[in-house]
């Protein structure tokens, strides 16, 4: 089976596909909402409509929280399992928006034609390259192109609780030779990229508690103990000059680039002085000694995502609080692990509080780091079928952020996952005016067509 008439009918299709797109993107399946989950069962149903019709066994799987969808093809071959989410985040601040989140429109941009609502890149508009391509596939050959499995769920923006306990109750039947992920980016707008690393996480919040009441500082001030004082002092000891983190054990678990990875990442055109204007900044903050490349995907971090505490309304408040309060996550690399870093971290904590506080330490459950063996023929496979698609050939990159499903994929399903995605870095996901480049939605599709033909032939 030829791959260029389907190649053909993405093209002859574009318009229809997008049609399809922005009926999907008009649903607000915002997941985090509940007066959103008659939104959410909707758009659960309109993937099973939209899959059974082009020959998938679809079914709405209802959980606790949101729905999942499952669709099977069965042929012979490896069993190729395809994820995406069909939440979106919420679209406050509204006001920042240009138009109405749920009304896609196709803009003109100076960089190009953009698909413009929430949703559009995060994730809508990546797994529905999936379903074009499949379509496409089918109107050329009459059959889809494989072993297939869909897995598309609807909690992703909101912390997939319903996730791990419906991978393990329906772990024979998910189980595939390996995974497909479009949920990440390009390298730029010309490099399509296989992400093979990403970052673990654990996320903590504590609370230091003084005095058993706010005071007056006119009348306390200076012999009692200001708990944001105390706070701030033990997070300032959370890196030293050198941008490392001082948690006794952090770096436990990491390890060095890969000389040969290293030098592919050298390879790349990134240029770490232009990531950092992008966002108004011009001097890298992360361990001296390590590029801003190799700080985003192969170190650790510790930041502190909120300090709160004390009187911060309108005008002036003397007063000294009775508690104040911190959220500070972790990026975690190699094989440090999410449970011995919680524990270091609250031990940091309270090795360092003063006499008369008393501290309340709550953590997430962590995941660990996860790095793609690489060395699986399907990878390069895949790297290559990408390749002649844009303009330049497709790379290995890492990922600065975390992706639960693909260790959760590993570790319930036994199954290894290829991360393709076309997202950019300017496609204001998670923020107002989201787009996604018709450029990536129209390519990705091509670009599925040929990875999935080269994967069915293993």
């Amino acid at each position: 089976m030829s791959v260029d008439p389907v190649l053909a009918a993405v093209d002859a299709g574009l318009e229809q596909s997008l049609e399809r797109l922005f009926a999907l993107l008009r649903i607000p399946s915002i997941s985090t909402d509940p007066a959103y989950d008659a939104d959410c069962k909707a758009a659960a149903d309109w993937l099973v409509e939209e899959l059974a019709a082009l020959g998938f066994d679809a079914s709405r799987r209802d959980t606790p929280g949101k729905p999942m969808v499952v669709a099977h093809h069965r042929a012979e071959g490896p069993k190729m399992l395809f994820y995406g989410h069909y939440d979106v985040q919420p679209v406050d601040p509204l006001k920042l928006w240009h138009r109405d989140p749920f009304d896609p429109e196709v803009q003109d941009t100076p960089s190009g034609k953009v698909i413009r609502a929430r949703g559009a890149s995060d994730d809508k508009g990546q797994l529905m390259t999936f379903l074009e391509a499949f379509r496409a596939w089918k109107s050329v050959h009459g059959t889809l192109p494989g072993n297939i499995t869909l897995l598309f769920e609807g909690e992703e923006e909101s912390g997939s609780p319903s996730l791990v306990p419906f991978l393990k109750a329906n772990r024979d039947e998910l189980a595939a030779d390996i995974a497909l992920v479009c949920d990440t980016g390009m390298f730029d707008q010309k490099t399509p990229a296989i992400c093979t690393m990403l970052r673990g996480l654990v996320a903590t919040e504590f609370t230091v508690h003084g005095p058993n009441r706010d005071l007056h500082s006119g009348m306390y001030g200076g012999p009692a103990m200001n708990p944001i004082r105390a706070l701030t002092r033990i997070l300032a000891e959370l890196h030293d000059d050198a941008g490392r983190v001082t948690i006794p054990g952090f770096y436990d678990g990491v390890e060095p680039v890969a000389n040969a990875v290293r030098a592919a990442w050298d390879g790349l055109d990134f240029d770490g002085e232009a990531f950092l204007a992008d966002v108004g900044l011009s001097i890298p903050a992360g361990e001296k000694g390590h590029s801003v490349l190799e700080q985003i995907w192969a170190r650790p971090t510790a930041e502190i995502n909120g300090i709160w505490g004390g009187y911060t309304g309108a005008g002036f408040k003397t007063v000294l609080p009775a508690e104040a309060n911190a959220k500070v996550s972790f990026r975690l690399v190699g094989k440090q692990d999410p449970a011995k870093i919680t524990a270091a971290f609250e031990q940091f904590l309270r090795d360092r509080l003063p006499g008369d506080c008393r501290l309340e330490f709550h953590a997430k459950d962590g995941a660990g780091a996860t790095v793609m063996p690489t060395d699986r023929p399907e990878f390069e496979r895949a790297r290559r079928a990408l390749s002649p698609e844009w303009e330049n050939d497709a790379v290995f990159t890492g990922g600065g952020g975390s992706i639960p499903i693909v260790g959760h994929f590993r570790e319930i399903l036994g199954t290894d996952s290829i991360l393709i995605g076309f997202g950019l870095d300017n496609d204001n996901i998670h923020s107002p005016n989201e787009k996604y480049d018709l450029k990536s939605f129209h390519h990705g599709i091509r670009s599925w067509v040929r990875v999935i033909d080269a994967l069915r032939k293993a």
